[in-house]
């Protein structure tokens, strides 16, 4: 019994000394050294001529829920489809190099739900929506349906009074 215990205890320090010493993956979705307010004038302009509205996604590099919601919206096909049919996205970053504290005050503060948050621009760059990322948890991660809901109740169709406008004069 003994010597089982002492395999198992060599074993699990054996591993975390491997976990140790395995490389960490170096993620760059956020760069602090950008102007996001530049990217967010230019992904106006670009929403304007396209039809769309701003996605902000905002937090960083050093926030694991931001990496796994990035990651899971652009692997999965209808996450991704809907977010490109209907939006430009700006990633901005929050972290200790930069905390883009003058442009989060223009938006209302949303570093106030924590990371990351979501905040939608119309196309001419007025905030519409912001979004605590937590209601779009389920289980261990962001659920796919809340996700693509959100997309779908923010995107410019969905804005639009034409829409509904078009759908009263059908009934």
């Amino acid at each position: 019994m003994k010597k089982l215990l002492f395999i198992a205890a060599v074993s699990f320090l054996c591993s975390i000394v491997k976990a140790q010493t395995e490389p960490v993956k170096k993620v760059s979705i956020y760069d602090p050294s950008a102007d996001a307010k530049a990217d967010i004038e230019k992904a106006v302009g670009l929403a304007s001529k396209e039809h769309k509205n701003v996605l902000l996604q905002i937090g960083g590099n050093w926030c694991g829920w931001c990496v796994l919601l990035n990651d899971k919206v652009n692997t999965d096909p209808d996450l991704s489809k809907c977010l490109h049919d209907n939006y430009i996205v700006v990633h901005v970053n929050y972290s200790p190099e930069n905390k883009n504290e003058q442009l989060l005050a223009g938006l209302g503060y949303p570093q106030r739900f924590g990371f990351p948050v979501l905040v939608v621009l119309d196309s001419k760059g007025n905030r519409i929506h912001t979004q605590n990322t937590s209601y779009l948890e389920e289980g261990h991660g962001h659920s796919k349906e809340k996700v693509l809901q959100f997309f779908k109740d923010w995107s410019p169709e969905a804005i639009d009074p034409h829409t509904y406008a078009k759908a009263a004069k059908s009934n």
